[in-house]
């Protein structure tokens, strides 16, 4: 049997394994362990079994990934979420759709110091949709712009997803940040327009709020300086050149806590629980890291990416068409999987073949987080519109469902953007020393 087709199998055994129910970390690594096996000897397989876990737990790379989670939950738990969406609300509160708008910005702000997006559903779900039903806002709007508001928390720098996409590419895991930044504004943008033209078309979907006077927008603009100092001191040092992502990440993690400090809004449990937060989560990420390692270097040596790549490029197709079948694939993906599971399943297939027809692969990462951002609020799993179901199980999944649909046109206009404008992503990341 040809390397390829161990390959093809090693993919098929892996997916019968998560269908089973496995953990998609275990399916990976036993996949990969029995195919490398296959390929080399049954030793070969261990030793690619204990050189990855300690080369991926004790590398100081990896390092950037609990670091900036623990950032974000200690931002949570120091409630600056909640100062953030105030400040919106008190800023673009009075405009039609504006409790819907402000969500947007609040989830915008928040995903500068957050990597995730279903965080972020979840913590701006809790925030402001109370808010939205005691103005008697449209549910469907309501809790559609929550779901798609928190796709910005995998875009908007510090994403988990680029971490592992730059970790998995060897990529510059500080230019796709930088890289992330103006896509994300730009899908902010139009997620507001989107709720500006429904609101002012039907009134009754999302009334204005009551208009804040100068004082108080003033006021709020105070529960926004530690997301801003947090964001600058950490995005701007890696735009300057001052610090590795991993330093950037440590210092973000530090700041948060002396923030909440001076504040004293961060009590000693809810440290704690910040802690636990973080050790739970960061153990499930570099876990699938390490099982895609491993996944990935059985691929590697079977030859089926290269063998993929060389396919593509023989069949003389369009590199855009080449570019749709991906976005295609990772649209649907993204909607049936967690997106980081998945990206990490398929980047070492789909990389070679996307680099082959001429893409940029920092250009090619945000494309591939946009989509995965779509898969998070598309049926039938829409990891997002599960999260909001969880803070508000009264509403009806079906309803949800129908208050994203506005926000993935949103977002496929902003592909068709970025697809032909390409500079809008490379712009920032061309100015990094």
């Amino acid at each position: 049997m040809s390397g390829e087709m161990i390959g093809l199998l090693g993919i098929l055994i892996m997916v019968f394994l998560m269908m089973l129910g496995m953990p998609i970390a275990f399916s990976m690594i036993m996949a990969g362990f029995l195919g490398f096996a296959c390929l080399t000897s049954f030793d070969g397989g261990l030793f690619i079994l204990s050189d990855n876990f300690y080369t991926q737990f004790s590398s100081y790379t990896m390092l950037v990934i609990p670091l900036f989670v623990f950032m974000g939950e200690i931002a949570f738990h120091s409630g600056i979420s909640k100062r953030i969406y105030n400040t919106a609300n008190a800023w673009l509160g009075f405009i039609p759709g504006g409790l819907a708008v402000a969500t947007i910005g609040a989830c915008a702000g928040f995903s500068a110091i957050c990597g995730s997006s279903a965080a972020t559903a979840a913590t701006m779900g809790t925030v402001s949709l109370p808010e939205m039903r005691k103005n008697r806002y449209d549910l469907s709007l309501a809790a559609g712009t929550v779901a798609a508001g928190g796709t910005l928390g995998i875009l908007i720098p510090p994403s988990i997803v680029l971490i592992v996409y730059g970790i998995q590419t060897e990529l510059s895991i500080g230019k796709l940040f930088i890289a992330g930044i103006l896509p994300g504004l730009l899908l902010s943008i139009l997620f507001i327009g989107i709720i500006l033209t429904m609101c002012i078309i039907k009134p009754s979907l999302g009334a204005p709020a009551a208009k804040s006077t100068l004082k108080e927008k003033i006021r709020s603009l105070s529960g926004t300086v530690e997301m801003l100092l947090l964001f600058f001191l950490v995005i701007g040092g890696l735009l300057m050149g001052w610090f590795t992502p991993t330093e950037a990440a440590g210092i973000g993690a530090a700041g948060a806590i002396v923030i909440g400090l001076i504040r004293r809004s961060l009590s000693w449990v809810s440290f704690k629980n910040a802690i636990t937060n973080t050790t739970r989560t960061s153990a499930m990420v570099l876990l699938i890291v390490a099982g895609a390692m491993i996944f990935s270097r059985f691929l590697t040596i079977s030859g089926l990416p290269q063998a993929l790549a060389e396919w593509v490029g023989g069949l003389n197709a369009s590199p855009y068409v080449v570019l749709l079948f991906v976005m295609f694939i990772y649209l649907i993906g993204g909607s049936i999987m967690d997106s980081l599971s998945f990206l990490i399943i398929t980047i070492n297939i789909f990389f070679p073949v996307v680099v082959k027809a001429g893409f940029n692969p920092i250009w090619f990462g945000v494309i591939i987080v946009i989509l995965l951002e779509a898969g998070a609020i598309t049926p039938p799993v829409g990891l997002n519109v599960f999260v909001i179901k969880g803070i508000a199980q009264d509403i009806e999944l079906h309803t949800i469902f129908k208050g994203i649909i506005p926000f993935l046109i949103a977002i496929f206009l902003g592909l068709v953007i970025l697809t032909i404008f390409p500079d809008i992503v490379l712009l920032l990341p061309g100015m990094m020393r």
